[in-house]
């Protein structure tokens, strides 16, 4: 009985093995939603790394987060970094302006980092403003690679 156990254990682990190797590594995840405000003052609050913990949701699923910002806060350049229950991490601003922001990021754990690319564009519809998110990234890892990325974006895609 034991050796049946362990023969159908093996088994399992081996078509693991198989489907993280299959599975792609490289993700892209993008929401969007419809705001109520003018784009110049959902530019206010995502263009201001200072603004984000009044929006972001971080904090509230993370209590034990940590963030530092960096010499500025907007515009190109403008830079954070962060520890938490899962690791640390930094963000730069690569572009900001009327149109959105984009920005450089990078997960770290034990050493190892992810990094991400992510933007935030908003558009005028109307009264009010489409905003979309977008973030893009690939976990280069054999086979955990693409275990990886069926966990991250079911984990980032909500945010």
């Amino acid at each position: 009985m034991l050796r049946k156990i362990l023969l159908v254990l093996l088994a399992i682990l081996f078509v693991a093995l198989l489907v993280g190797l299959a599975l792609p590594t490289a993700f892209e995840v993008e929401r969007g939603i419809i705001v109520q405000s003018p784009p110049a003052r959902v530019h206010a609050l995502v263009g201001d790394l200072r603004r984000w913990p009044e929006w972001t949701v971080w904090q509230e699923s993370d209590p034990k987060l940590v963030v530092v910002l960096g010499p500025a806060s907007t515009g190109v350049g403008a830079s954070q970094s962060w520890t938490d229950s899962m690791g640390s991490g930094r963000l730069v601003f690569t572009r900001c302006d009327e149109d959105g922001i984009a920005y450089d990021m990078a997960f770290a754990d034990d050493g190892e980092e992810m990094p991400a690319k992510g933007e935030i564009r908003y558009a005028p519809e109307g009264a009010a403003t489409r905003v979309t998110w977008r973030m893009q990234g690939d976990f280069a890892v054999p086979v955990v690679g693409g275990w990886l990325r069926l966990a991250m974006v079911g984990f980032v895609e909500d945010d």
